[in-house]
């Protein structure tokens, strides 16, 4: 009881802090909050510049591993539809010949206890090796243990490795090492700059590109706006399909050079949760249904829903990433059968974080969305020739080869 109350009001007072960055509380507290705030992000901000300065100076030094690194991030925090570009790049890279890991720190997923990891320590010399949510054949963790987007990724990629470390250096050596990599996806990795010889794929959401303009904690950005300029390409995402010239003038005015890469996310059909049966996108039309989604953008998964014609009779939201107990989860069913749903509907990355064991008394299922290139290539084949493989290179030829020193490096 008293871990649920604990959990409930951190949960509130992070909704507090996101609606006072969104302007959506007033008041002298709100008020006071958002100064506070700000105070905090000048200080965020001159330590990123720091980091930043200290690595382009070469005080700090980067690893080259001696094969192909894509990175794929954003400057901002959450929201901007990058797994699914992830795992279509991956797939790409994969289909042309390359052995790919994808590698993730694997956001809010749960350490190794304590002691497993002190006793790895005392026993072993060598560094705690990556945690391997896939070995390209098997997905060897759960959701809790690798990660929402991690176990998401090595469900929807046979035929790639998926790695967790906080560590990416190590964690790229080892997939070069144990699986033969020739081809390492940084997932969410343009803040991580200890791993050299990078492709910068940076993800702009069109609907929210750069939100209120401050930096973290007072805003959503990672680092400032200026720092486009670091990007190799940029992937306008969530498009509607008309352009936006102000965004485009300000991405050419830092970044000149980086092509732009128009796309958006196009709901693809309904899978039901721990069952192979899928429905069409038609079944949508008419239907009272109820969804429930705990991801940074909540506003685009229900907009996918009405317009594909659905009546939505129950609504619910959580935070980003929230692990839903079984509370959560009962709540949730006896609400939208009060509504009069007919079935429920939530996103892919919450879906994995359902246990298998729950029961659902309505048909359960989520929303798989993909890909669709907009502008900048005919399609995201092409995109992935352009960027990878930009001399005509032939999908199988070899890497250079990894330096012994990049991948024995000790943690």
């Amino acid at each position: 009881m008293l871990r649920r109350w604990i959990r409930q009001k951190t949960n509130e007072f992070e909704q507090f802090g996101i609606d006072v960055i969104m302007g959506k509380r007033e008041g002298l507290g709100p008020l006071l909050f958002a100064a506070f705030l700000q105070a905090c992000s000048y200080l965020f901000s001159g330590i990123v510049q720091l980091r930043l300065w200290l690595y382009r100076q070469r005080i700090f030094h980067d690893t080259p591993l001696g094969c192909l690194v894509v990175v794929v991030g954003n400057l901002t925090v959450g929201g901007t539809g990058k797994t699914p570009i992830v795992e279509m790049f991956a797939r790409a890279l994969r289909d042309r010949g390359r052995k790919v890991a994808i590698l993730s720190r694997g956001y809010k997923s749960k350490a190794p206890p304590l002691w497993q990891r002190w006793w790895h320590g005392f026993t072993h010399q060598e560094a705690e090796p990556p945690r391997i949510v896939s070995d390209g054949t098997r997905v060897l963790l759960d959701s809790e243990l690798a990660g929402d987007e991690p176990f998401m990724l090595a469900k929807n990629l046979p035929g790639v490795v998926v790695l967790v470390d906080k560590d990416r250096v190590k964690a790229g050596a080892y997939a070069i090492k144990r699986f033969g990599c020739d081809t390492l996806v940084l997932d969410d990795g343009f803040q991580y700059l200890p791993l050299k010889g990078r492709l910068n794929l940076l993800l702009v959401d069109k609907t929210n590109p750069f939100g209120n303009g401050f930096l973290l904690p007072r805003g959503i950005l990672r680092e400032p706006v200026k720092h486009l300029k670091r990007a190799s390409y940029v992937f306008l995402t969530k498009s509607n399909g008309r352009r936006d010239e102000e965004l485009e003038q300000l991405i050419r005015r830092h970044n000149p050079a980086a092509e732009i890469i128009e796309c958006a996310h196009r709901p693809q059909f309904l899978q039901r949760v721990g069952s192979d049966e899928r429905r069409p996108l038609e079944d949508l039309k008419g239907r009272p249904l109820s969804a429930f989604s705990g991801i940074a953008t909540p506003e685009s998964f229900e907009r996918f829903l009405r317009e594909g014609g659905a009546r939505l009779v129950h609504v619910r939201r959580f935070l980003d990433h929230y692990r839903f107990t079984h509370e959560d989860l009962v709540e949730i069913f006896a609400d939208a059968q009060r509504a009069g749903a007919e079935f429920i509907v939530t996103t892919e990355k919450d879906a994995v974080r359902i246990a298998a064991t729950e029961t659902c008394p309505l048909p359960l299922y989520y929303l798989r969305l993909e890909i669709e290139i907009l502008r900048g290539a005919s399609d995201f084949h092409e995109a992935v020739g352009k960027i990878c493989f930009p001399r005509g290179r032939p999908a199988n030829e070899e890497p250079e080869p990894a330096t012994v020193a990049a991948i024995e490096r000790p943690a």
